[in-house]
């Protein structure tokens, strides 16, 4: 077992650990605004499963009918959360808006909000852990699981603070505004996690690592004349980095080949699992832009 799948699969004893606490928290206090923190984190268990089950199948070799391998199968779990999010965020404005007009009048007791601070600070170490270990092992899934946590948390925080406001001051319509907030927010988190999977399925450009490919070209290109026409496209923990090798018209495609394997080593040491593509060209194909080498 891989350790990205490993800590996916902590990820869902956390997520039922939290969601356990959180609703034991509602169920203590009645809470709308714990209520909703509560559904948030049926959307963790869910989404740590979704990834769970795609971080299995984005681990498995490229075949025949996938040449490139199944690593974008992480960006659907990422889609999918955000979708689960965005109709917990419609069911909480569905209690949240009719308890406006009619606000609860109980408030919410100590112990249950004692037991809800557990879960936060529970979900806040798991979250820096996943982002930690999402980072280090460039998994847009895992990445995607510590976001929306660390929002959770946030989420989490702000919900208390109103809620011991609310205590401190009897304003018990902070309560289902809070609900409604957290909503709100939630909404925000999910449409930033379509976005971004969505823009990995749609291969869209790292200007970031198109920079730092562009200097690496510069630096281990000796002998060559030029590179250009560069693109990118990141599938999951892959990095596919193609561009064109213009070099001198005499040279042997021995040499040609020690300057590619010596790019390719130099990109695969600054960008862990890139998978290189280099279509090599006489000086005449030379298009004069791209990176410059003499």
């Amino acid at each position: 077992m891989s350790g990205t799948i490993r800590t996916a699969l902590g990820s869902l004893v956390v997520a039922a650990v939290v969601l356990g606490l959180k609703f034991l928290a509602y169920r203590m206090t009645g809470s709308l605004a714990l209520y909703s923190d509560a559904l948030e984190s049926i959307i963790n268990v869910a989404a740590a499963s979704a990834a769970l089950v795609a971080l299995r199948i984005a681990a498995r070799p490229a075949d025949a009918n996938h040449p490139y391998g199944h690593t974008k199968a992480e960006y659907f779990s990422a889609v999918a959360e955000g979708v689960l999010i965005v109709l917990a965020a419609f069911t909480i404005l569905r209690e949240a808006i009719p308890a406006l007009q009619d606000p609860p009048a109980r408030l919410a007791p100590l112990p249950g909000l004692l037991v809800s601070v557990g879960a936060s600070v529970l979900n806040g170490v798991w979250a820096a852990f996943l982002l930690r270990a999402g980072r280090a092992a460039r998994s847009p899934a895992l990445l995607a699981d510590g976001r929306h946590l660390l929002s959770d948390v946030v989420t989490s925080l702000g919900v208390l603070a109103g809620i011991l406001l609310a205590r401190a001051t009897g304003w018990h319509v902070l309560d289902p505004l809070l609900a409604a907030l957290v909503a709100l927010n939630i909404l925000w988190s999910g449409w930033h996690l379509v976005r971004d999977s969505v823009g990995g399925l749609m291969d869209v450009a790292d200007l970031a690592t198109t920079q730092r490919l562009r200097e690496i070209m510069s630096l281990h290109a000796d002998g060559a004349l030029e590179m250009h026409d560069l693109r990118t496209r990141q599938a999951g923990q892959v990095t596919f980095v193609e561009f064109h090798l213009v070099v001198p018209g005499d040279m042997t495609v021995t040499e040609a080949h020690l300057i590619c394997d010596r790019l390719e080593d130099a990109i695969q040491a600054e960008i862990g699992g890139a998978n290189v593509t280099i279509h090599v060209e006489p000086q005449e194909k030379a298009k004069h832009h791209g990176v410059l080498v003499l």
